[in-house]
C-alpha cells in the first residue's frame, strides 16, 4: 500500500476486502512497523482470503511519560506492548533511573515542559502526564495543549483537574487548547493497582486513535473495527498483496 492509498497486485476487486485491507495496513503503518495481515474476501479479520505483506520505513510513535512514579514503571510496559518508542521525564534524578525503567527506551533528567519545547514530537505522539504537581503540571501542559499531538492526559483527582484547569486558563489557554485535554487521564474501568490504570490509559489513547468510543461491545450497534483516515506523516510506506 503506498502514500496514496493504491497497492502493489491485485485485492480482486472486493470492495469490502480492500476497506479492511487499507484499515489493517494503516494501522500497522502508524506504528512504525512491518508485518502480515490475512483478511478474507468478505473484509473479516480471519485467514482464507488474501495476506498482505506492509512494510514501513516511518520511524515508531513517540510516547512521552511525565513523571517518574510507580504509575509510569507500568504505563512504559503498556506503551512498550503498544509499539511505542517510550520516553520517560522527571526533573528528579533519584526518581528517573535505569533500575526502575528498564523497559523505556529513553530516560530524561529535565523539567518537563523545557524537555517538550526542545524534543521532536508530531500527530502522533502521546503525552502522558503523571506528575500531579502543578509546579510541574501548568508549564508542561501550557506547552503539550498547543503542540499537535495525538493524545494529552493527565492524572489527578477531579478537585486537581479543576484546580488545574483553572491555572491552565490563567495562563492564557483557550477553551479549544483545553478540550484536548484528557483529565482524569484514563477509561473508567474502576483502576486501583499501577497496572490496572495503565491499562486504563492505554484503552483511551487507543480508542482516541483509533476513533473508538470507549463503550463495551456487548449490546452496541457501534463497528468493533474503525476505518480511521489518519496516516503517519513522512517516510516511505508501502503493502504488497499476496
Amino acid at each position: 500500500m503506498h502514500a496514496d492509498g493504491s497497492y502493489e497486485g491485485s485485492l480482486r476487486g472486493h470492495p469490502d476486502l480492500e476497506r479492511a485491507a487499507a484499515a489493517q495496513a494503516r494501522a500497522i503503518l502508524d506504528s512504525g512497523r512491518n508485518g502480515t495481515v490475512e483478511i478474507a474476501e468478505d473484509g473479516s479479520h480471519c485467514p482464507g482470503g488474501v495476506t498482505l505483506f506492509v512494510e514501513s520505513s516511518v520511524p515508531p510513535p513517540r510516547m512521552i511519560v511525565f513523571g517518574a512514579v510507580d504509575f509510569a514503571t507500568a504505563l512504559v510496559r503498556a506503551g512498550k506492548f503498544l509499539g511505542y518508542h517510550v520516553t520517560v521525564c522527571d526533573a528528579r534524578p533519584v526518581f528517573a533511573t535505569r533500575a526502575r525503567f528498564p523497559g523505556a527506551d529513553d530516560l530524561v533528567v529535565d523539567w518537563p515542559h523545557r524537555y517538550l519545547r526542545r524534543t521532536a514530537t508530531d500527530e502522533r505522539t502521546v503525552l502522558c502526564v503523571l506528575t500531579h504537581d502543578a509546579k510541574f503540571d501548568v508549564p508542561l501542559l501550557e506547552t503539550a495543549l498547543r503542540l499537535p499531538a495525538a493524545y494529552v492526559g493527565a492524572m489527578g483527582s477531579r478537585r486537581t483537574h479543576e484546580d488545574r484547569d483553572r491555572r491552565l486558563r490563567e495562563v492564557g489557554l483557550t477553551e479549544g487548547e483545553l478540550s484536548r485535554l484528557r483529565s482524569p487521564i484514563g477509561l473508567d474501568l474502576g483502576a486501583r493497582t499501577p497496572e490496572e490504570t495503565a491499562l486504563s490509559i492505554a484503552a483511551e489513547i487507543v480508542a482516541v486513535r483509533r476513533g473508538g468510543s470507549g463503550a463495551p461491545l456487548t449490546g452496541s450497534r457501534t463497528p468493533i473495527h474503525h476505518d480511521a483516515d489518519g496516516r503517519p506523516e513522512g517516510g516511505s510506506r508501502t503493502a504488497a498483496a499476496a
